[in-house]
């Protein structure tokens, strides 16, 4: 079943409706590479995906131990390479809330699963994965 339906605006700018909910994203091209930078680019999204991802990994594990993250914030910055242009890095910073009650071990138990999820397996390899937990 396809997942998308991606349709190019003119402008360097996409709009991309997932077809299971309806919803819609826009990007732009960003402004080092001849956009205005309005929108995510499609990098962006890749930098943003895998920081979703490793917090909704970490979401399930919680949830199913009955341990409580929410509120968790995430911090994405995506480092561009040259020649050939491309993401050569993504640093990830999680910030806990104050009082989130988890052990050492439980925190260890979440790291874990986060370095181990989809989008985290799937990026290439050359590119640097740089975590930070603040519990």
């Amino acid at each position: 079943m396809q997942t998308a339906a991606i349709l190019y605006n003119g402008e360097l700018r996409t709009t991309a409706k997932h077809l299971r909910s309806g919803t819609v994203i826009e990007t732009d091209a960003p402004v080092d590479n001849n956009g205005k930078g309005e929108r995510f680019s499609p990098s962006d999204l890749v930098a943003a995906a895998l920081g979703s991802c490793m917090l909704t990994i970490m979401g399930i594990k919680a949830r199913d131990k009955g341990w409580n993250i929410d509120g968790t914030a995430v911090s994405v910055e995506k480092i561009m390479g040259t020649e050939p242009r491309r993401i050569v890095g993504v640093k990830i910073q999680f910030d806990f809330p104050a009082g989130h009650g988890l052990e050492e071990k439980d925190q260890k138990i979440l790291e874990n699963v986060a370095y181990t999820c989809p989008v985290a397996e799937s990026v290439h390899p050359d590119i640097k994965q740089d975590v930070t937990f603040n519990w």
